[in-house]
């Protein structure tokens, strides 16, 4: 028999649905394979009795003829999307030790629609990361090494735990958020897919807040099918969530195999950055080059206040997050570090509880919303918000179905490489956040290697709530260039 976690989610999803395996046999695989792969730090929590009980069900149901759209495929879980009974802890030790009581809507709809649940992935800490490097259970590693080398690499961050587990093949897709490139950063740096949907598009019900204005879930995934499959299952509007979206949600798998001919395909001339390697200038030609060829046409647009996007980007976020982040503060759950007094436990708890990142967050955010600081800092940063979705409706409303852009200005760098200079680091996520101030839907495509072997990533950016025009294209991407899969070494 093929090996069983080799096979993309689709072609897994036939071989259920034929009988030619069962659910229990392919995700006793997964299982295995996690097991092999600890080396990886993927998973902060496993579940084989859980997995190998909704494993079971499904194949009653899929052999009873009921089994639904995902009916036992093993997924993984990001860490900050709420399991009931499972602990959940954002990666974080101040929630080292919580049990939700209830279910993420997208985690219940993914169970409704008959998916095994693997365990729960690694990320960055309340997901402020780019590298996968602030969770409390340590760094993740990246299934990807250099030609001749044996540096451990960043997975990208905050879903690196997600996207290290789709690469590695250690199960069939993963939950994500992206605040700022958080789905696409990673999914770049490990040769996967990852799409970021519209703000709204997917609800954020039971998923710990970063970022509310710009949290959004999506999946990581094998292929761009793949992703599409999940998506399906994922979006939909949430009484329980006054930002989901109340529109139908469509069969995003439909989109794939569409023709791109005569699409209009917007090349921002604002990405072309100073100091922008060779590679990823070629990549980015190669991209444009293929969608022409599928029959797409290729235009140079402006985003002039794209310049503009990091620095307020960092502003807004840890605003929000500071706001977030205050419930955290040991009186009613998570953890509680006693004190002299009430205001001596919340201090005492939130500087043990949290890492320097997310302090560091915390304290940027919470100086930009003071007395005196809110006007000539959080109102402006938001005033230019407004000005980058401009921008993107202006391209829009002259025809352009869609934007190509580099996903990422590097391919994946060394643990620790970066970690003495937080600038340095908030300037992996310069080609995504834009996405994120705008709403808008992107996705990361696999498109080619760097000169030392490791996996770069092509970017496109879609119409609000258009995330079927992005699976056509990237389809598109995906059969030009081929998919890759790391030598294993773990």
């Amino acid at each position: 028999m093929t090996d069983l976690t080799s096979l993309t989610l689709a072609e897994d999803r036939d071989g259920l649905a034929k009988k030619s395996f069962t659910s229990l046999e392919l995700t006793n695989a997964h299982l295995d394979a996690i097991q092999a792969a600890r080396a990886l730090n993927a998973f902060v929590m496993e579940t084989p009795d859980q997995a190998r009980a909704m494993a079971r069900e499904a194949d009653a149901s899929i052999t009873k003829g009921q089994g639904g759209p995902l009916a036992g495929i093993p997924l993984g879980i990001k860490d900050l999307f709420a399991t009931r009974d499972v602990r959940t802890t954002a990666c974080s030790k101040i929630l080292a030790n919580f049990v939700p009581t209830y279910e993420s809507t997208i985690t219940s709809q993914l169970w409704r629609d008959g998916a095994v649940m693997l365990g729960k992935l690694n990320n960055d800490e309340f997901a402020m990361g780019s590298s996968n490097e602030t969770s409390c259970f340590g760094p993740v590693v990246n299934p990807w090494r250099r030609d001749g080398a044996n540096t451990t690499l960043v997975p990208g961050g905050s879903s690196g735990g997600s996207a290290s587990a789709v690469a590695a093949l250690l199960c069939m897709g993963a939950t994500a958020t992206d605040t700022g490139g958080s789905i696409r950063q990673p999914a770049a740096f490990t040769a996967t897919v990852g799409l970021k949907p519209t703000y709204g598009r997917c609800s954020r019900w039971g998923i710990a807040a970063f970022a509310s204005s710009l949290d959004q879930a999506g999946p990581i995934a094998r292929t761009v099918r793949d992703a599409a499959i999940l998506m399906r299952s994922m979006a939909g509007h949430d009484p329980k969530d006054t930002t989901s979206a109340d529109r139908d949600v469509p069969d995003y798998e439909a989109a794939i195999g569409k023709s791109v001919k005569g699409m209009r395909i917007g090349i921002p001339r604002e990405y072309r950055l100073d100091g922008m390697p060779a590679e990823i200038e070629k990549l980015w030609s190669e991209g444009g080059a293929w969608l022409k060829s599928a029959g797409a046409e290729l235009v140079e647009v402006s985003l002039p206040h794209t310049k503009y996007a990091l620095p307020a980007y960092y502003i807004v976020a840890p605003a929000e997050a500071s706001s977030n982040l205050a419930r955290y503060d040991g009186v009613r759950y998570g953890l509680r570090v006693p004190g002299r007094s009430i205001g001596e436990m919340y201090e005492n708890t939130r500087a043990e509880g949290f890492g320097d990142e997310v302090r560091r967050r915390v304290m940027i955010g919470t100086y930009v919303l003071s007395a005196g600081y809110y006007d000539a800092y959080y109102l402006r940063a938001q005033k230019v918000r407004t000005l980058i979705k401009r921008d993107f409706e202006d391209c829009f409303a002259k025809g352009v179905n869609a934007l190509l852009t580099p996903a990422t200005p590097s391919a994946a760098f060394g643990i620790g490489e970066k970690g003495g200079d937080p600038v340095e680091m908030y300037l992996n996520d310069i080609f995504t956040v834009t996405v994120n101030m705008a709403g808008l839907p992107g996705i990361a495509v696999p498109a080619g290697k760097d000169a030392q072997g490791l996996p770069l990533g092509l970017q496109l950016i879609g119409r609000p709530f258009d995330e079927e025009t992005l699976f056509s294209l990237a389809e598109v991407l995906e059969q030009a260039a081929g998919r890759f899969t790391p030598t294993r070494w773990w």
